[in-house]
């Protein structure tokens, strides 16, 4: 789990090393300087030398100086380091994200991506950090106190070390018992993040129900649930704190009480006595960096966890090696094709069974169903949004799970339900269809989209900013950009997945005449609420239930299938469009 994160360092192996070596410094010279005090009291306050305490009170400077500079040298590299691993896992995140098929982003919600991404990695940055430089300062300043305090007295020097068997025996304990409850901490977070989300996303909506007060109730249960399973580990946490109160006052005494004999006994000198009190001090505190090292890798832990599964993760669509580079034509085969949606849980929900459909290059195809009838499922396996369960689909001949999937998918233009557009101009989302398109190519788009008249009414055209999800332009609108961005990828095959649905009959006749003529060899599938958005295809796909219920032109399917003959007559006798069946 560790390793893989490990190996997001990359570029930075060299400060993260840095920091670490300069804190060794840092560490040498600062357990000197109790040496060096002791021999300032024994050989030069005691003894009136000031020759002796001038030595040795220069020696402590230039000892302070050393670790004050590698202190802050380690600090500078420990934060570059840090700072550059956070990014590299970010980035590492992001980029694994992007490789995921559906089935995939299906496991994660887009609130425990962003969790991830954000918190976690922070926490992970922090944690980072203070492993190449706390974590290499406290146990050596540990060692070498507790070697330092051997060299003067073995007897006192004991207390340290079942001090440090006691506390490391506490926060073991504690360790065991709070991982778990960060674990769910982090799960409330991704609950938290998928609210917000919802409630600003979806924002008009709640003020045209005028939900405003019962979202805040909502955002505030969350939040309170975050903060009460919070401080139920922090309730834990925080028995750490007296037992190293504990440790420490019964170090101070131990050694009081023992030392204060050693010297009436002639055992030990004052200036002995007083570097055992500062050691004490180095150790003590050794300790506590190593309760805030604790307190922090047991939030973090749960965090590396969590970014480690998405990183771990493997995309269930691969592209294969050395596939297909080139799709020949438009033409698509359905061989008794079954397809299951796969829950978190690895329960499936079949929603195709037994498809077998035939469809020929440049055919334009209709599909009609009622919701839940399989319609955007089918034409997903196409592109391999999702792959089969059973069967197989055929592009051109070629299976497709046989091709590179970029080249597969440049030749499959999707128009999806929902109508995304990026924040930009509108010049820019249509070069998501073809990089290099010329603002001819994009205005020829536009026209047969139906797009052009009313970016021409734009002050400033083509050039009009896009607020992000397109919010600054109407529904239907917002389709006819949608498919105009497909159109310039010039596809051997075209999908319409139910994407007029916001505009008026005349503007989608019109569309439908300028894709005829524009596209001929194109193989157009429309999937469609309205029969009239369909009923000039080449034939049309009535789906019921997961099943091809009947295929079929206009005429034959008005004739013969009692489904396609319920939705023309609520349409037609003005009953609004058919949903279900």
């Amino acid at each position: 789990m560790i390793r893989s994160l490990i190996s997001e360092i990359k570029e930075f192996k060299k400060p993260s090393i840095l920091a670490s070596l300069f804190m060794v410094f840092e560490v040498m010279f600062e357990i000197s300087i109790p040496f060096v005090m002791a021999s300032l009291l024994d050989q030069g306050v005691l003894q009136r030398n000031m020759q002796n305490i001038l030595f040795y009170g220069g020696l402590m400077l230039v000892c302070a100086f050393c670790s004050l500079f590698c202190g802050m040298q380690s600090a500078r590299y420990g934060a570059y380091a840090s700072a550059g691993f956070a990014k590299n896992l970010r980035r590492a995140i992001f980029k694994k994200v992007q490789t995921f098929s559906f089935e995939n982003i299906d496991q994660f919600s887009s609130g425990g991506l962003v969790t991830r991404m954000m918190t976690d990695v922070t926490n992970v940055q922090n944690s980072y950090q203070m492993i190449i430089r706390i974590c290499v300062r406290a146990p050596l300043n540990l060692i070498f106190a507790i070697v330092a305090c051997f060299m003067i007295n073995a007897e006192m020097a004991m207390i340290f070390v079942y001090v440090t068997i006691f506390l490391a025996a506490v926060l073991s304990i504690i360790m065991k018992i709070v991982y778990p409850l960060f674990t769910e901490v982090f799960e409330a977070y991704d609950n938290l993040n998928n609210s917000i989300k919802e409630n600003i996303t979806n924002m008009r909506v709640v003020k045209s129900y005028v939900k405003e007060a019962d979202e805040t109730v909502k955002f505030k249960k969350a939040s309170r649930l975050i903060y009460n399973m919070f401080m139920k580990a922090i309730r834990v946490v925080v028995f750490s704190s007296p037992a190293m109160m504990l440790s420490m006052y019964a170090s101070f005494l131990l050694i009081s009480w023992i030392g204060a004999h050693l010297i009436v006994g002639g055992q030990l000198s004052t200036g002995n006595l007083t570097s055992m009190f500062s050691y004490t001090m180095t150790i003590l505190m050794s300790l506590m960096m190593f309760m805030m090292i604790f307190v922090m890798l047991s939030i973090s832990m749960a965090s590396v966890e969590r970014i480690n599964e998405v990183l771990t993760t493997k995309t269930t669509i691969d592209s294969p090696e050395n596939g297909l580079k080139e799709v020949a034509d438009g033409s698509i085969n359905f061989e008794d094709v079954t397809f299951a949606y796969t829950d978190e849980n690895g329960d499936k929900t079949h929603v195709l069974q037994g498809i077998n459909l035939s469809i020929r290059s440049g055919e334009v195809i209709g599909i009609l169903g009622g919701t839940g009838s399989g319609k955007s499922s089918l034409v997903q396996l196409i592109p391999r949004l999702y792959d089969v369960e059973s069967g197989r689909v055929t592009v051109a001949g070629h299976d497709v799970k046989e091709y590179d999937l970029d080249a597969l998918r440049k030749q499959v233009a999707m128009v999806l339900q929902t109508n995304v557009l990026f924040s930009g101009t509108i010049k820019e989302n249509m070069r998501w269809g073809k990089k290099d398109a010329t603002d001819e190519e994009i205005i020829a788009a536009c026209k047969i989209a139906q797009a052009d008249e009313f970016i021409q009414d734009f002050k400033e055209g083509y050039d009009t900013k896009i607020e992000r999800g397109g919010s600054n332009v109407s529904g239907g609108q917002r389709q006819r950009l949608c498919i105009a961005r497909a159109l310039l990828m010039n596809p051997k095959i075209l999908i319409l997945d139910d994407s007029t649905s916001a505009v008026d009959t005349k503007t989608d006749s019109l569309i439908r005449q300028g894709l005829a003529t524009s596209l001929k060899e194109t193989t157009k599938i429309i999937i469609g609420q309205r029969i009239s958005s369909i009923q000039d295809a080449d034939r049309i796909i009535v789906m019921n239930d997961g099943q091809i219920d009947a295929i079929g032109r206009h005429e034959e399917l008005l004739a013969t299938n009692a489904i396609y003959q319920e939705v023309y007559e609520m349409q037609t006798q003005g009953k609004g469009e058919a949903d279900e069946n």
